[in-house]
């Protein structure tokens, strides 16, 4: 009886992946991530994801002036194998610029996925990412159902706190609980 065995993977650092982007292996054009040590290849952009990525930039930038910062699109360091780049990143302010130490786990307040092709990997995979790394408040977007998924307090493997948010209510990050947004308004 033959044994089948799989074959090794060879895992990537964010060093290594950060050096493929430099010589030319991989162009800025490519929609890649690094998570735990795998390149993984992102979902297209749609219209709706978009539109609704957009909206809430909006709606942050404005709402967060002075007090935070929303990064769109790029990289947080969960781990020296892990680098995701959600939608959107609401980080804190802090006294080392960002662009002499890109954002870690520790300077997440908020991430947001907005999932139009990718939701049952934003409910998953990146899910289990962000808690495992303290991230303590994730959002998935239903672009579909136009809602919103809340999960705050992270723990081994999820969140404790899930809420779903529908229709024309309301949301707020945890962080800046004056911060509301309506869903009319991130769905519009």
């Amino acid at each position: 009886m033959a044994v089948e065995v799989a074959p090794a993977r060879r895992l990537f650092t964010r060093e290594e992946y950060h050096r493929m982007g430099e010589v030319g292996i991989l162009k800025s054009t490519d929609r890649v991530e690094l998570i735990r040590g795998e390149i993984v290849e992102m979902s297209p952009i749609g219209r709706r994801h978009s539109a609704f990525v957009n909206n809430f930039t909006q709606l942050l930038v404005v709402r967060l002036a002075g007090r935070a910062i929303v990064a769109v699109q790029g990289p947080v360091v969960l781990a020296d194998d892990t680098e995701p780049e959600p939608d959107l990143a609401v980080i804190r302010r802090r006294p080392v610029p960002y662009k002499e130490r890109e954002a870690h786990a520790e300077d997440v307040l908020l991430l947001i996925e907005v999932a139009e092709s990718s939701l049952a990997y934003d409910r998953s995979t990146k899910l289990r990412l962000y808690a495992e790394g303290g991230i303590p408040e994730y959002w998935v977007v239903d672009c579909a159902a136009e809602s919103v998924e809340v999960h705050r307090a992270p723990e081994a493997g999820g969140y404790r706190d899930v809420s779903r948010v529908t229709g024309a209510a309301t949301v707020a990050p945890q962080a800046f609980p004056d911060v509301t947004l309506s869903l009319t308004e991130i769905f519009a």
